[in-house]
């Protein structure tokens, strides 16, 4: 079994020394009641609502930056991996990535690829990296961001590429109460993954984040759920073999899932045709490479 543990946690904008040390100290916590795997929300590094690219710019570094040397640091402390959101520098470009990383430095990242008009988004480049799974402790691990959940493609594919557990490091603000817990019971149980959906509390540029983090699992199960408006753990066990044995049986020879195996991707063509719809980044101008 490996135990994973959400950190719903407060974040505040532009102040990154203060957001790493909070999460350093979760790390810790975390460590003390034995996580393997521990997630933390979107930009957890740097806050969000940023109002513009060049502010947004202050706050982003590098991959390989202060701020992941002190991460990994401390999972090879601790003995953990975790994934935790930041604002990616690129040369020019900027990315809301999240990375994973553990006590052998960084395992992975993802830049985000579907970006809504709000907060650091709108000025942030589409993320330009194919969805990949990474693989720790026998857990293989996919990752979305946010607005992802809202595109059931993002999380298909990570399931066809055989993710055990999808982390969904989130910033949801008011208004997003809808996004859970249903889509991430959905998400889950289409898949037959597991699925966390770890979301920050408290406020920030005038926007309110409404918290209620949800792991699923495989059967669309709700493990653990946040509050609306508290620091705290979530704690899930994992067993990888659930989400790997994809056919579900309700009655043998007589009733039978598996939505792996009864998918007609021949079908599924005008999913992938390029489309020519007009974004808000159209309407307003907003320049970004993509």
């Amino acid at each position: 079994m490996i135990k994973l543990i959400g950190v719903q946690c407060d974040v505040s904008l532009g102040n990154c020394e203060q957001n790493l040390q909070a999460m350093l100290a979760h790390l810790e916590a975390a460590a003390e009641r034995g996580a393997d795997l521990v997630i933390f929300p979107e930009c957890a590094l740097t806050g969000y609502g940023f109002e513009s690219r060049e502010a947004a710019m202050e706050c982003a570094e590098p991959l390989e930056g202060p701020a992941s040397e002190q991460m990994i640091a401390a999972c090879q402390k601790f003995q953990l991996n975790c994934i935790y959101g930041f604002l990616e520098k690129d040369d020019e470009r900027i990315f809301n990535c999240a990375g994973m990383v553990g006590p052998d430095g960084i395992l992975g990242f993802y830049r985000k690829i579907h970006l809504p008009y709000v907060g650091v988004d709108r000025f942030a480049d589409y993320g330009d990296r194919p969805f990949e799974i990474q693989e720790s402790a026998n857990l293989r691990v996919g990752i979305n961001i946010c607005y992802d959940l809202a595109f059931p493609e993002a999380s298909r594919v990570l399931a066809v590429a055989g993710s055990d557990l999808i982390a969904l490091p989130t910033n949801w603000p008011r208004g997003a109460e809808c996004m859970t817990p249903g889509p991430v019971i959905t998400r889950a149980m289409e898949n037959k993954v597991y699925y966390a959906a770890i979301n920050r509390i408290g406020s920030e540029a005038g926007t309110s984040y409404i918290g209620q983090s949800c792991i699923c699992g495989p059967g669309g199960e709700i493990l653990a759920m946040g509050s609306a408006d508290q620091e705290e753990y979530m704690e899930v066990e994992i067993d990888v073999e659930i989400p790997r044995q994809k056919r579900v049986i309700r009655k043998k020879g007589s009733f039978e899932l598996d939505r792996m195996a009864d998918r007609r991707p021949e079908f599924y063509q005008p999913l992938i045709n390029p489309h020519v719809l007009e974004t808000p980044r159209d309407r307003y101008g907003i320049s970004q490479t993509e």
